[in-house]
């Protein structure tokens, strides 16, 4: 059986707090459900202003942030934080894909982003990874290691191992494979998959997911007994060998 996510807490005892800041509703909404279906206490901020008044008022964990905004930008808020002394971890979220932009966020004093279009999952990893390495939350059991016969995912520092031996996995290979590890010896479909790897408005076909199934095939079981499995006419599923 694959290894619940690991549940993360303060250090008083109660959940994590992230507040989400972004000026589309619809990605605020998605976001703030997501995190909450993680058990976290959510707060949303439509606007720079509003971000700096919940950080002062709601004290969170983690931010996520975008840098767009039509008052104050991520950039901005970041300054204005860090100058007053709260050092927040925050997750940068971006329409851009510039090295520059990247650079000029991390440098700023950001801990890390996400490029839009992405998937909520992704953004759940991340923000993870930063609470527990900031120490703002901390896991309450042990490492978040998912498992399917011999091979391993590790959710915060994203390796990938099958028989001890390292695997190399893009971003979205990595999540597809988190996907069906999650779900093992459950079928999901390609309609779930798109829904659940790629973004909430991802407008591509189906055939996307059967040549990402086959890059994972290709790294993970090549040469070995085959873990991830194709049920005609349903969808895929990875489970260990009987």
């Amino acid at each position: 059986m694959a290894t619940p996510a690991t549940t993360l807490h303060r250090a008083d005892g109660q959940p994590p707090r992230v507040l989400v800041v972004d000026d589309e509703q619809m990605l605020t909404d998605l976001l703030s459900m997501a995190l909450r279906m993680e058990g976290w206490d959510v707060r949303a901020a439509a606007s720079g202003f509003q971000a700096l008044q919940a950080a002062r008022e709601f004290e969170p964990d983690a931010m996520v942030l975008d840098i767009m905004m039509p008052d104050l930008d991520g950039m901005a808020v970041l300054q204005r934080l860090r100058q007053s002394g709260n050092d927040v971890p925050v997750l940068f979220l971006t329409a851009r894909d510039a090295v520059s932009d990247r650079v000029a966020g991390l440098t700023a004093g950001g801990d890390d982003y996400v490029t839009k279009p992405f998937s909520l999952e992704e953004v759940v990893a991340r923000l993870r990874g930063l609470m527990r390495r900031a120490g703002t939350a901390q896991a309450s059991d042990a490492e978040p290691i998912l498992r399917v016969g011999d091979l391993t995912l590790n959710e915060d520092s994203h390796e990938v191992e099958r028989a001890g031996t390292e695997i190399e996995l893009t971003a979205t290979e990595f999540e597809l494979l988190r996907y069906l590890m999650r779900n093992q010896r459950r079928v999901v479909s390609k309609a779930q998959i798109l829904d659940r790897v790629w973004n909430y408005d991802f407008g591509g076909r189906s055939s996307v997911v059967e040549l990402y199934i086959s890059y994972l095939r290709k790294k993970i079981d090549q040469g070995r007994e085959p873990l991830i499995h194709t049920v005609r006419g349903v969808g895929y599923m990875i489970k260990a060998p009987q």
